[in-house]
């Protein structure tokens, strides 16, 4: 069972103070998944967060909600065996782009294809902050990091074109530094019955560069409203994601009008039908009993 109260981010917020550099677009991440659950209005209790490893995977411990920090990559895995044994429960993971586009890269089409009923959020920023600035899996071609120090010879990963190809019936995208529509956004996502992928601008203060930090998003973010984009239109959806690395469109993109059903439903829907055919509890060591 469920329940809703009247809720206030405070209510969301733990006792444990973030440690992020001065001026992390991480900062702005977390305030924005406060005010979108007191807008679900679901308590803490109700709700499980799973991270991965990095630091945009610090964000359960920042909250009042259950909370897990997995390893490197997989908290997608981890949230949909929680949802699958909770289904109650309203369960959210979070990550970075390396977390989870590298390492973790290879449980997004999966998730996806289940269409489990998680919201995930990634923070993507560029750059491996938390491991000293390394190449991560959507830097630009050409960029110049500790681990690539004549200039990257990859082309990057689109995390919008990727969940999209995959099937995502919910993508979106956000930035710390229009923080009412980034809570807008997550809460929609939330709210979406089934996989909901949110890809956040969230700028690396300490090693991303100067046109990914906050001030240069303010005038670089184009939020899809102001363009009359329609976000059941899956084509138009992906021409917009094309432009990841050049434009920085806000907003969902891509919203299936007809959501497919969850995979936590069909699990259910299996085991009642199970229920009524099954053997009573005291009779099953009959099964095995030689005639």
């Amino acid at each position: 069972m469920t329940s809703l109260c009247t809720l206030t981010p405070k209510d969301f917020k733990s006792d444990l103070k973030p440690i992020w550099c001065p001026g992390c677009g991480d900062f702005g991440v977390v305030q924005a998944i406060y005010r979108a659950l007191a807008a679900i209005g679901r308590p803490p209790h109700e709700i499980a967060f799973v991270s991965g490893i990095g630091c945009s995977s610090r964000i359960p411990g920042y909250t009042t909600a259950y909370g897990f920090n997995s390893v490197h990559g997989r908290a997608l895995p981890i949230a949909q065996g929680i949802k699958i044994a909770s289904p109650d429960l309203l369960v959210l993971a979070a990550g970075g782009d390396g977390d989870g586009f590298s390492i973790g890269g290879g449980h997004v089409p999966h998730a996806i294809r289940r269409n489990v009923d998680i919201a995930y959020v990634v923070m993507d920023n560029q750059i491996y902050g938390l491991t000293k600035g390394q190449l991560s899996p959507t830097s630009p071609r050409g960029k110049k990091t500790v681990s690539s120090a004549y200039g990257s010879l990859e082309s990057p990963v689109n995390p919008l074109s990727y969940v999209l190809a995959y099937g995502a019936p919910f993508v979106a995208q956000g930035t710390p530094a229009d923080l009412p529509a980034l809570a807008s956004v997550i809460e929609q996502a939330i709210r979406y019955p089934g996989f909901a992928f949110v890809n956040v601008q969230s700028p690396c203060v300490t090693y991303g560069d100067e046109e990914h930090q906050i001030k240069a998003h303010k005038s670089l973010m184009r939020p899809l409203g102001s363009i009359a984009h329609d976000p059941t239109d899956l084509v138009d959806a992906f021409r917009l994601a094309q432009t990841y690395g050049t434009e920085l469109y806000t907003g969902v993109l891509y919203r299936n009008p007809d959501p497919p059903p969850t995979y936590d439903s069909l699990v259910r829907a299996r085991q009642r039908r199970m229920r009524e055919g099954a053997v009573p509890r005291e009779k099953v060591l009959d099964m095995f009993l030689q005639k």
